[in-house]
């Protein structure tokens, strides 16, 4: 049986495959019309599977192509001349392995050439496929080259002069007719020579996340080989948590189906999918450890994305600032249809958010009056009053005051989102809850989602911007909660204004009962405000 893998590329045979076959047919279409192109993604993003997909079309297509795989992983820390030596030993081998899975033997001709020709140089591999084209009898070479990150820093910008001057050549046939490059890094964050572009004739590829009805065929696949199947609303939610993340969305399946004692003849259910998801939003898988790796790479980086975290105006994608094109690239953040930067999924923006956040914010005994505890917000039959736990908070942040402002190492305008983010964390473990972020990424605006007791509570937070946006998010508000089939839900304003107007208020609107707080924020501490 077939497994939803999360351990480097997936196939077809052991695996549960995304086909992306729109994307491979406009890639093969690329490659016959002999582009170089180039594919740059975050790493666990199927740029590995999607390779070896291609591979596999070009070499049943007709014999005429001949596909070379390399990969650069294990260059990076070579010498010139033992790169070259190693290149020159690895496009034997494709070649030979090529004819092999063919059934066929390489000319007398051909065998010599690969027998005695080693590449030392950019000039000599320039020559070398120039000679190669020569003895291959009508053959297209199709040069494929994985983790291309790995390539020296000393021979990058020669390595790739010299494939600008093939695909510029007239000289017929072109060796390589087309050439596909693979890596994280962009050519231009590359280490090359800046004053001018040894690549400009690349073709960019994007592979984009899975969209929805990819998921839905994924799991599609599982369903039809074991007989059980994923709620509907299962499959939403692992694709709007992951933001169709390949690695993630394997992952979650991987779980269900392999690390939880579910029976084989249950569907999936949110109850199921809220277990996974607290799971996701702890461990530290692979995926997660790139993730927190990379973003603690500069401290620059924690300003900003707490910025796009915590500001309604975000933070505008300008690709051209060092920072957010190296964030980008490692996959945290993303451009928005309105061009400012988004965290690429709520999964991700829950551990940012915990990464850099305080362990102890100092506040954490004063959230309930003394002698209470998470449980005395439940009811008789075991469900949460909502309505109680956020008057307590709004009566906790009245009693907090300035001491709020001794949060470390939290943006001020962020402080309110941030302790209710906090206090609900706490009253949610506390009562083997489940709660996690819903989409929009950040933006000044979290919408929080607690599951307890088979119930689901909708909590969302703002910043006070005016009256027309206050009461245009409610009805946003309500339009959600109808879609999700929920009655009920709660809106928390938090007020930074010198003169704040507080106010608690429940209203119907659409038929869905609203429970609004606008809750002041302390600007100052008293002292500072008598100096003044």
């Amino acid at each position: 049986m077939r497994r939803f893998g999360t351990q480097g590329p997936v196939n077809p045979e052991q695996h549960y495959v995304v086909p992306r076959t729109e994307e491979l047919t406009e890639f093969i279409k690329r490659v016959k019309e002999g582009r170089y192109i180039v594919i740059f993604a975050p790493r666990q993003t199927g740029k590995t599977t999607f390779f070896y997909a291609a591979m596999d079309i070009l070499a049943s297509e007709a014999p005429t192509y001949l596909p070379i795989h390399l990969d650069f992983e294990a260059y990076k820390n070579l010498a010139p001349s033992d790169f070259y030596s190693n290149l020159t030993e690895d496009i034997r081998e494709e070649i030979e392995n090529i004819y092999y899975k063919r059934g066929e033997e390489p000319s007398e001709t051909l065998r010599d050439f690969l027998e005695n020709t080693t590449l030392t140089d950019n000039v000599s591999m320039l020559r070398g496929f120039r000679a190669l084209a020569k003895v291959l009898e009508n053959q297209q070479v199709v040069l494929l080259i994985d983790e291309f990150d790995g390539i020296p820093p000393a021979i990058v910008s020669d390595f790739l002069y010299a494939l600008r001057r093939i695909y510029i050549s007239r000289t017929s046939p072109r060796c390589p007719h087309s050439l596909g490059i693979v890596g994280v890094k962009s050519i231009a964050q590359l280490n090359y020579d800046r004053s001018v572009s040894p690549f400009n004739i690349h073709d960019n590829f994007v592979l984009p996340n899975f969209t929805l009805a990819q998921v839905q065929e994924l799991f599609g696949q599982y369903t039809a080989e074991v007989g059980q199947a994923f709620a509907p609303e299962v499959t939403a939610a692992i694709h709007k948590q992951t933001g169709g993340q390949p690695f993630l969305v394997n992952r979650f399946a991987q779980v269900l189906t392999e690390e939880m004692d579910i029976l084989k003849t249950e569907t999936f259910t949110m109850t199921h999918f809220s277990q996974v998801h607290r799971q996701l939003l702890e461990e530290r898988n692979t995926n997660i450890e790139h993730l927190l790796t990379n973003i603690r790479r500069d401290r620059r980086f924690e300003t900003i994305l707490m910025q796009i975290v915590s500001y309604e105006n975000s933070v505008q994608f300008n690709p051209d600032n060092d920072i957010i094109n190296e964030l980008a690239t490692y996959g945290v953040i993303t451009r928005g249809a309105d061009r400012r930067c988004e965290i690429v999924n709520p999964i991700y923006l829950h551990r940012i958010i915990q990464a850099f956040k305080p362990i102890v914010n100092g506040l954490e005994r004063d959230y309930f009056p003394e002698d209470t505890d998470g449980f005395q917000y439940l009811t008789d039959t075991g469900h949460i009053q909502m309505e109680r736990l956020l008057d307590n908070f709004r009566d906790f942040i009245a009693r907090a005051g300035f001491r709020i402002l001794q949060v470390p190492e939290t943006p001020q305008e962020f402080i309110g989102q941030h302790l209710l983010f906090a206090y609900l964390d706490q009253f949610v473990t506390s009562v083997n809850g489940a709660m996690y972020m819903e989409v929009p990424t950040g933006r000044g605006r979290m919408d929080l989602i607690i599951l307890h007791n088979q119930r689901k509570y909708v909590v969302e937070t703002k910043i006070w911007r005016s009256k027309r946006g206050y009461t245009d998010q409610k009805q946003q508000l309500a339009a959600y909660l109808a879609t999700e089939g929920v009655t009920e839900g709660y809106y928390v304003v938090f007020d930074h204004r010198e003169a704040p107007e507080p106010r608690t208020e429940t209203e119907t609107i659409n038929g869905l009962t609203i429970r609004s707080y606008v809750i002041p924020v302390v600007q100052e501490r008293p002292s500072t405000r008598i100096k003044q």
